[in-house]
């Protein structure tokens, strides 16, 4: 059995630990509730411009967009979403290992797609394995803005607007709640998705229906590419607020264990003392 003081230096190191865990438990939680809120709130607005668009391409039957009609698909493109930093159980691992399986699924060659990505562990993980990542946004504060990602989106969606790709994906953890957060793949371009079967108001456009349309549809697809972002930072919190959690559970559990082997051990060496003296006093006697 181990010495009294090396369980008890190991009881100090857990509690130093738990100490820490549980610290950044409740530093993700607080940061959690401000960022479920700025996804929250930034829902609207890209629900408003969809309504918008689909009125517009709903209005004007004749009218065909790129950025609407689906094509041959000869290279694809990827943006994906992961975190700064670790320490938040799987966030990042169930992202990427998504990301993998697909691209293995859907391509053959490097050739036939290429990545965005934003955040340090998506971006030093690509870099390791040699994928072909042309574009990157690390260093995000855990309250970005728009203009933070402004111009790795700008590029995403402008390079499927000259053809150099035929789709684009968005890749990230949808947030359902600190407990549960869903890697998902969001077909981005064409933005298909923005039809609708019926006009619900009807809009005077100026100078013209088109020009709005072709202004509207990039900004359209480069909201989307924030809200996923904002979606992703609250996963990212309460990723790290369970692990934290988790991580407080297990220091608590080890230490309780710690403190019975140091009981034990203790006990042991004062019957063991007992016993000496004991033994001392027979053979005096």
């Amino acid at each position: 059995m181990q010495g009294t003081r090396e369980i008890k230096r190991r009881i100090k190191s857990v509690q130093n630990t738990r100490q820490i865990t549980k610290a950044m438990e409740m530093v993700a939680a607080a940061k959690l509730r401000r960022s479920q809120e700025r996804a929250e709130q930034s829902r609207p607005y890209a629900e408003k411009m969809r309504e918008v668009i689909a009125s517009i391409a709903a209005g004007s039957k004749g009218m065909k967009h790129p950025m609407l009609i689906s094509r041959e698909v000869k290279k694809t493109g990827y943006l994906v979403i992961t975190s700064d930093r670790g320490l938040a159980g799987g966030f990042n691992g169930n992202i990427l290992r998504k990301v993998v399986s697909t691209i293995r699924e859907r391509h053959k060659s490097q050739d036939e797609y290429a990545i965005f990505v934003v955040g340090r562990k998506g971006r030093d993980f690509f870099k390791r394995r040699n994928y072909p990542l042309i574009g990157e946004v690390i260093g995000l504060s855990d309250y970005p803005t728009y203009a933070d990602i402004s111009q790795l989106a700008s590029k995403a969606v402008g390079m499927y607007a000259d053809g150099t790709f035929d789709e684009l994906y968005l890749v990230y953890n949808k947030f359902v709640s600190a407990i549960q957060q869903v890697p998902t793949e969001q077909k981005l371009l064409p933005l298909e998705q923005v039809s609708v079967e019926e006009k619900t108001l009807s809009y005077e456009y100026e100078p013209s229906s088109e020009e709005v349309l072709a202004e509207l549809l990039p900004k359209y697809a480069e909201t989307l590419i924030f809200s996923a972002l904002l979606d992703s930072k609250a996963s990212e919190q309460g990723a790290r607020m369970t692990a934290m959690g988790s991580a407080t559970d297990n220091a608590t559990e080890m230490i309780s264990k710690y403190t019975l082997m140091y009981n034990r051990a203790r006990q042991a060496s004062i019957t063991q003392e007992i016993s000496e003296i004991v033994g001392g006093a027979n053979a005096l006697s």
